[in-house]
C-alpha cells in the first residue's frame, strides 16, 4: 500500500477515536467528578497538544485527560463531599480498590458508606467506614475528619496516584501496583464536584472531526479510484 494511503487509513482511524472520546465527553456532561479525555496526535507529541487544542493530521498515538476540578454545587447532601484541589477518593469494588472523584454517597442497610454502585468509600487507611445506626449526626471536616454526634469517628481518604492512573469505566480510575498515596485534602460536606466536559466546545469539536473525516473518506475514494485507474492502465498495456 502507497505511503500516502497508509496514512490516510491511519488519520482516519484516529479520527474514529477522537470522535468516540467527544462523544462519551458530551455523554458525560453532567456526571459528577468526571474528567474530559482527548485524542494525542503524533504531529503533537513533542508539544504536548492534545485534541483539547486542535485536532491534527496525523496519526493517533493515545488519549489524554483533563484533570482540572469542575464546577462545585452544594447540595446540603450529608454524604455528599468534593475534593477541592487534587487527589481522589477511593472505594472497594468486586474488581479491587479504584479512585474516584464522584462524591455522591449514602449509607447502605449495615450503615457502611457507599457510592450508587454499592461500593464501599474507603478511609485514610483503606477501611470501611460504617456509620452507627443509633447516629443523629454526621458532620465531616475540611480536613476529612469524620464525626459522629460530635465525636471523631473516621478519617476520610484523600489519596494521590504516584503514576498515571488508567480510567477503567463507571467513572472510576485504577492505578498501576495499586501505587496510591492518603495525603491531607480539602473535603467539603455537602458539596457535589460537577464534570469539567465544556459541552459547547465539546460540539464544536465533534463538528469538527466528523468533517476532517467525512474529507478523509472523499480522499480514500479519490485515491481508489486513482489505483484502480492505474491498474487497469498496466492490464491494458500488458
Amino acid at each position: 500500500m502507497p505511503d500516502n494511503s497508509v496514512a490516510l487509513v491511519s488519520r482516519q482511524g484516529g479520527l474514529l477515536k477522537a470522535v468516540q472520546m467527544i462523544a462519551n465527553n458530551i455523554a458525560n456532561a453532567s456526571t459528577p467528578g468526571f474528567k474530559s479525555e482527548g485524542a494525542i496526535f503524533s504531529e503533537y507529541v513533542s508539544e504536548g497538544r492534545s485534541l483539547a487544542t486542535s485536532l491534527s493530521m496525523g496519526r493517533f498515538v493515545g488519549q489524554s485527560t483533563d484533570y482540572a476540578s469542575g464546577p462545585l454545587k452544594q447540595t446540603g447532601g450529608t454524604y455528599d463531599f468534593a475534593i477541592q484541589g487534587e487527589g481522589f477518593f477511593k472505594v472497594s469494588t468486586p474488581a479491587g480498590e479504584r479512585l474516584t472523584r464522584a462524591g455522591s454517597y449514602t449509607t447502605d442497610l449495615e450503615g457502611v458508606i457507599v457510592d450508587p454502585a454499592g461500593n464501599p468509600l474507603l478511609d485514610e487507611g483503606g477501611g470501611e467506614i460504617t456509620i452507627p445506626p443509633d447516629a443523629v449526626s454526621v458532620g465531616v471536616g475540611q480536613d476529612g475528619t469524620l464525626s459522629v454526634d460530635g465525636e471523631i469517628f473516621a478519617k476520610i481518604g484523600v489519596y494521590t496516584p504516584l503514576g498515571e492512573p488508567e480510567r477503567v469505566g463507571d467513572n472510576l480510575w485504577r492505578v498501576p501496583d495499586g501505587d496510591a498515596v492518603f495525603e491531607e485534602g480539602r473535603v467539603l460536606q455537602g458539596f457535589i464536584e460537577g464534570s469539567n466536559v465544556q459541552p459547547v466546545a465539546e460540539f464544536a469539536k465533534l463538528m469538527l472531526a466528523q468533517r476532517m473525516y467525512e474529507a478523509g473518506q472523499k480522499m480514500a475514494d479519490q485515491e481508489h479510484e486513482r489505483l484502480s485507474t492505474l491498474i487497469d492502465a498496466m492490464r491494458q498495456q500488458g
